[in-house]
C-alpha cells in the first residue's frame, strides 16, 4: 500500500470521518502517515479544547493505528534549506508546515493537502532548494562553530 502523509486539515476530518470528495477518494487504498508535528498538533487540540475522555480515548485509538514519521537530523537539515528557500523567496512559511514538507520531501512521500492550490508554488519552489547542487550539509554530531 502507498504511503501518504496527512496534513492536519485532513487527518482532523478523516479522524472525524467527515473527509470527502476527490481527496478522499484519492486516499483509498494509501497507508495514511503523519508527521511528528501533526500529531502534536492534534494532541495539542485535544488538550486546548478540552475535550471529555471519550473523545481524547477515541484520537488515541485512532492515533495507535498510524504510523508517525519522526523529525530527526535528515529531516531538520531539509527542514533548514526549505526555510531558508522560503526566506530568500521573501515567502516565509508557518513553521510547522515547512516542518511537515520537510518530512515529506526526506520521504519522498506525497502529502495530502485541502489547499493544494495555495501550496502549488510552494511545493515547486521546495523542490528547486532540494535540488541545488553544491550545498554543504554539516555531518551528523557537528553543529555550527
Amino acid at each position: 500500500m502507498d504511503p501518504a502523509v496527512l496534513d492536519i486539515d485532513v487527518a482532523s476530518l478523516l479522524h472525524k470521518g467527515t473527509l470527502t470528495g476527490p481527496l478522499a477518494t484519492r486516499l483509498i487504498g494509501r497507508e495514511p502517515l503523519l508527521t511528528f508535528v501533526t500529531f502534536g498538533e492534534l494532541a495539542k487540540w485535544a488538550k486546548i479544547r478540552n475535550w471529555g475522555q471519550r473523545r481524547r480515548e477515541e484520537l488515541t485509538s485512532w492515533l495507535s493505528r498510524i504510523a508517525v514519521l519522526p523529525g530527526d537530523e535528515a529531516v531538520a537539515a531539509t527542514r533548514g534549506r526549505l526555510s531558508a528557500a522560503a526566506v530568500q523567496r521573501g515567502r516565509p512559511r508557518p513553521v510547522n508546515d515547512i516542518w511537515v514538507a520537510a518530512c515529506c520531501l526526506t520521504h519522498g512521500i506525497p502529502l495530502a493537502a485541502l489547499n493544494l492550490k495555495e501550496d502549488a508554488a510552494d511545493i515547486a519552489a521546495a523542490q528547486a532548494a532540494m535540488a541545488e547542487p553544491g550545498e554543504d550539509i554539516p555531518a551528523e554530531g557537528s553543529g555550527p562553530s
